[in-house]
């Protein structure tokens, strides 16, 4: 798995990708889980979340473009080799080939919903490759300004929250809207399906 996850992060950087390896694997599993832990799921439903989100990019370790369903059938071989139950296969492939705006993004199981919450909320400095700020695209930009990103969680209020904090002097709130308020209409979508409302806060600013 690690090997591919790799593999695939080198790939979508050769074609100017930002970070899609080891730390954004790991960031939506741990996002997952979280979302899923918070909700009250139990917690193998919550593992699955976390394998899922894990494995949600390995498609590009062919191509980028239907990477969601590429990936959902590289995630089938790997889980049937370490044992799983094919229920449980089913879910993680779902969830893997439901993740991108491109392809749809729609939420088809708790599980689901949670990774791409988990993913679309992955938006960090640290995720940007190019070395030179004075070349940045508008994603390099709005990824390099966002300083810290954080999923709340609220089951009281059945409220799910994405707290970002985005340096403006790198890029402008505009920027970041005019690139990811698909992504923030998918995050909406599959809170809606996990019965919570979605918020997005901008240094302590609510925005939707």
């Amino acid at each position: 798995m690690s090997t591919f996850i790799r593999a695939a992060n080198q790939q979508t950087g050769a074609i100017g990708y930002t970070e899609h390896g080891e730390r954004h694997a790991n960031t939506c599993a741990d996002g997952a889980r979280f979302i899923l832990r918070s909700l009250g799921h139990e917690p193998r439903r919550c593992e699955l979340g976390a394998i899922a989100a894990y494995l949600h990019d390995i498609g590009n370790v062919v191509t980028r473009e239907k990477h969601g369903q590429t990936g959902a059938l590289i995630s089938k071989d790997i889980l049937e080799d370490l044992g799983f139950e094919y229920e449980e296969i089913a879910v993680v492939m779902g969830a893997i080939a439901n993740h991108e705006e491109e392809e749809g993004g729609t939420a088809v199981s708790a599980v689901s919903a949670a990774v791409i919450l988990a993913d679309k909320s992955d938006v960090h400095r640290s995720r940007v490759r190019n070395p030179k700020t004075t070349t940045f695209d508008i994603h390099d930009r709005v990824n390099f300004a966002a300083t810290s990103a954080e999923i709340k969680v609220s089951r009281k209020d059945k409220l799910i929250t994405l707290e970002l904090t985005i340096d403006t002097e790198v890029a402008p709130l505009m920027e970041y809207f005019e690139i990811f308020l698909s992504r923030m209409i998918l995050c909406r979508r599959a809170a809606e399906f996990l019965h919570c409302a979605f918020a997005l806060v901008i240094n302590g600013t609510r925005l939707l």
